[in-house]
């Protein structure tokens, strides 16, 4: 029978020959015990000098929510130092919400990553992730299939704010043999009393092995990704503000999941939404597609409007927010385009509200109303070149599962903005 140190290191040792080049690796150790197994058995493995190429940093993030949380990451930082792992500490100050805190936490845990790897030129995020929290997450959206969601557990890699990779080397490893390598070690944790606070949701759901769970999702997920890729590069095109969709992809889109699901997320690109649209809305635009109606439907910020050339999404005209970008700094804008302001005063972003001098016409025109428009303060005109505009992938500017990546390529293609950066172990 295989001890537990024998998954661990052999998680470990797949993770780092899975890097072609050298690389800096930026570990998140929060002083729990999975982590923490993370990162001693990385440091034991680079220790060997079998992994030329191979530096180690870790990073704790201190969410400062109770008493002796900066005392628990200097605690981190004198393990780090034993190691001779490079460590820094980030905090998540300011006030905390009273709702939601667990996902405004996880929010912030990220963003501070994603800076921390920034500033030490890490090349990747691991996270130790385990079974044990991939069986909670599948868990938890299987009380939510009712909304739509599935039961798809965790990605292994995910790229965060489309910056840099989060590897989770860890997700078939259970949390039993992670302590158990940790007590051969004899290296003590850190238990997070909110992990056994039943107000949290991933703590109520907490129990053991979920059926549901199954080794095939990643690929089952890669391969819809991948039919709804080749599905908007077959059906779809992209002109001015308006994506168009055409009749036979307005068939094909009703009689595949995987196309289906891409023209979710081709309209949240459209109107700039983080998520597609519910359940509820779904099944309008449904009716409404199958019924080849010619007229135009709203829901979640975009306008579907049926033509016999086909199908156009477009933003609507409709709470398009005006945005002062600040001098020299980069904004989001509506979800859709982010914008880097090279002049040293602030630039107002709105609707254009026009496209009639344009010499458009049709969804074209409507499509164009809520274009930006660039205007310094004063009213004056932006010259060309003291912006960079670029179009944004709303549903992965976060988070970008890599079993999604496929499909956030070609939407990236359709929009006429750079392409993803692929995992850096790929």
């Amino acid at each position: 029978m295989a001890r537990a140190d024998d998954s661990v290191i052999e998680a470990a040792d797949r993770l780092l020959k899975s890097f072609k080049r050298p690389a800096t690796l930026l570990v998140a150790v929060s002083g729990g015990s999975d982590s923490l197994g993370l990162l001693l058995s990385l440091a034991e493995l680079c220790a060997t000098g079998d992994y030329p190429g191979i530096r180690l940093r870790a990073c704790t993030v201190d969410h400062d929510l109770r008493a002796g949380s900066a005392e628990e990451a200097q605690g981190v930082a004198q393990i780090c130092a034993r190691l001779g792992v490079a460590h820094v500490t980030r905090r998540w100050s300011g006030p905390k919400p009273q709702a939601g805190l667990q996902a405004a936490a996880r929010a912030s845990r990220y963003a501070l990553l994603v800076d921390a790897a920034g500033e030490t030129g890490a090349d990747a995020i691991l996270s130790a992730h385990t079974l044990d929290d991939q069986r909670e997450t599948v868990a938890m959206r299987a009380s939510r299939s009712k909304e739509g969601i599935g039961l798809s557990g965790m990605a292994d890699a995910v790229l965060l704010e489309g910056a840099v990779w989060l590897l989770r080397p860890f997700l078939g490893i259970g949390r039993a043999e992670i302590r158990s390598f940790l007590g051969a070690r004899e290296q003590g944790w850190i238990d997070d009393p909110s992990n056994s606070n039943p107000k949290f949701e991933r703590v109520r759901v907490r129990s053991g092995d979920d059926p549901r769970l199954s080794a095939t999702e990643p690929g089952r997920r890669f391969s819809l990704a991948v039919r709804g890729a080749d599905f908007l590069r077959d059906h779809v095109q992209a002109t001015h503000e308006t994506f168009t969709l055409s009749p036979n992809g307005v068939r094909a889109a009703l009689g595949d999941p995987a196309a289906w699901r891409a023209l979710l997320l081709l309209a949240a690109t459209a109107g700039g939404r983080p998520h597609i649209i519910e359940a509820r809305a779904a099944g309008r635009l449904r009716a409404f597609l199958a019924s080849d109606t010619l007229s135009r439907l709203t829901a979640g910020r975009v306008v579907f409007d049926r033509r016999r050339d086909g199908l156009h999404l477009y933003r609507e005209c409709r709470d398009v927010p005006v945005l002062a970008v600040p001098a020299a700094s980069v904004a989001l804008w509506d979800g859709r385009y982010r914008l880097a302001n090279r002049k040293d005063r602030a630039i107002v972003v709105t609707a254009s509200g026009e496209g009639a001098e344009q010499g458009l016409h049709g969804p074209a025109l409507r499509a164009a109303s809520a274009a930006p428009s660039l205007i310094f303060e004063d009213g004056a005109r932006v010259p060309d070149g003291a912006v960079r505009l670029e179009r944004v992938i709303a549903p992965y500017t976060h988070f970008l599962p890599r079993f999604d990546l496929p499909l956030a390529q070609t939407l990236a293609a359709l929009c006429g903005r750079l392409p993803f950066p692929a995992p850096p172990n790929e």
